[in-house]
């Protein structure tokens, strides 16, 4: 029983990881900075902007908005700050007890999100596009002695979409898109293992709960699946409106559990567990889902120098539900998420200072899909948060361009209340606070047309 509850703990990580992109930027965990132009504008041109073929990974009839050749190399770097304030922990099994070994209760960390596009033009009503880019992903890193280690240390996901896409110009005010992504997800995650307390239970000489502690580390990855659609409709001279979808796609995660500790006590507790078949290095699979999402935007050029847009994003979250993992040597468990559909709202404007230069702003607000304290974890410390973002486009010349964002990300606050006596919780106790969340985003990029 034990040895399939820690195995759970760490293999249910995973999945927790690679359904929450970079903390800081967007609810839950999407990763939303693949455009300097976006970002400097709080994305709410990102469904109807169609600016450059780097939108295209917003909305793939982008394309249809960009005549001749056209290549965007693009980064985004990301500073994230969560820490839990006020925080409580204790043993399931002793309530009395507290976990706290006082280590920093901070746990961002920095992320770099690159992305890459491409497109041609193959006929006069046909556009050819490539878009590499990361649409999911999470760093987060506590002290291996923080108050919260027995439910996480270390979460890392990187994720990488290629997405080939063709656009056909239906007429010259109307395109509609298609493309076809392949998604490879890769993670590594780590928490604490209370060997204490167990060797505390069984009576092991010198043992005593949260004073000798193991570490389980996972890896794990897989190739996934999806596609996406789009149109931009070209209302008028002046407004042009965008709509996108883009389709659930699963993936397996595939992954090795490796048990370790430093300490004494806890590698004699280690090793008889092992005798006895528990906690032993193995492996086991998550199946996840990085969940459906849809854009809808307007785009409108008030007068010569000034364009307003505004833009709603909907994420199908209800889709994770609860997190199912097989183990290699039989039987299954699950851990319920129960998180809920969210939007995100944003609104921006540019203004072209002169012929080369055009400033950009904007302000957004994107809720976050768990419902509540119970359902809020130290690897997802997600909250409704509110974006402000600056930017700025210089042309040098009527083919090359460069662009440089910058959003503030300011989190609400979101409390947790991990209750030690769940059943997923069995080992790894209680957890209880509130957490801080906030975020610097910068982006660079280029385009090129030719």
């Amino acid at each position: 029983m034990h040895y399939k509850t820690n195995k759970l703990a760490i293999a249910v990580t995973i999945a927790s990881a690679s359904l929450v992109a970079s903390q800081a930027f967007a609810a839950g965990f999407q990763v939303r900075e693949q455009s300097a132009k976006t970002l400097g504008n709080a994305l709410s041109n990102a469904a109807a902007g169609a600016e450059d073929v780097s939108f295209m990974a917003y909305n793939p009839a982008a394309l249809g908005n960009i005549d001749g050749n056209e290549v965007s190399i693009g980064v985004a770097a990301i500073n994230a700050d969560f820490e839990l304030q006020d925080a409580e922990a204790s043993p399931a099994s002793a309530p009395s007890v507290s976990y706290d070994q006082g280590g920093s209760r901070q746990g961002g960390e920095n992320a770099v999100v690159p992305s890459f596009a491409i497109k041609t033009r193959a006929s006069e009503r046909i556009d050819l596009g490539l878009a590499i880019f990361s649409p999911y992903g999470l760093a987060t890193k506590y002290d291996e002695d923080w108050i919260g280690r027995y439910h996480a240390i270390e979460t890392e996901l990187a994720t990488i979409d290629i997405q080939p896409t063709v656009n056909f110009r239906v007429t010259d005010r109307w395109s509609v898109a298609a493309g076809l992504i392949a998604e490879y997800g890769d993670a590594t995650i780590s928490n604490a293992i209370d060997l204490g307390g167990q060797g505390q239970l069984n009576n092991v000489p010198g043992a005593s709960a949260g004073a000798n502690d193991g570490k389980a580390e996972v890896t794990g990855d897989d190739w996934g699946y999806g596609f996406t659609l789009g149109t931009l409709f070209q209302v008028t001279d002046k407004t042009r409106l965008g709509l996108s979808y883009r389709s659930q796609i699963d993936l397996t995660l595939d992954g090795d559990v490796d048990y370790s500790s430093d300490d004494p006590v806890g590698k004699q507790i280690l090793a008889g567990a092992n005798a006895q078949g528990r906690l032993q290095d193995g492996g086991g699979t998550a199946d996840i889902s990085t969940p459906a999402n849809a854009n809808i935007g307007i785009y409108h050029q008030l007068t010569p120098r000034l364009a307003l847009m505004a833009n709603a994003s909907w994420t199908d979250w209800s889709s994770f539900k609860e997190l199912t993992v097989k183990f290699d040597g039989g039987g299954e468990s699950s851990t319920t998420e129960n998180w809920e559909d969210a939007w995100a709202y944003s609104v921006g404007a540019n203004y072209a200072l002169t012929d080369k230069w055009l400033l950009r702003t904007g302000v957004g607000y994107d809720e976050t899909p768990v419902p509540s304290a119970e359902y809020r974890t130290p690897r997802v410390p997600d909250a409704d948060r509110t974006w402000a973002a600056l930017g700025a486009t210089y042309q040098a010349t009527q083919n090359f361009g460069v662009t440089a964002g910058y959003m503030r990300v300011f989190g609400e606050g979101g409390n947790i209340d991990q209750d030690g006596s769940k059943a997923e919780n069995e080992n790894k106790g209680s957890l209880s606070g509130q957490y801080d969340v906030s975020a610097d985003v910068f982006a660079l990029s280029m385009d090129y047309r030719f």
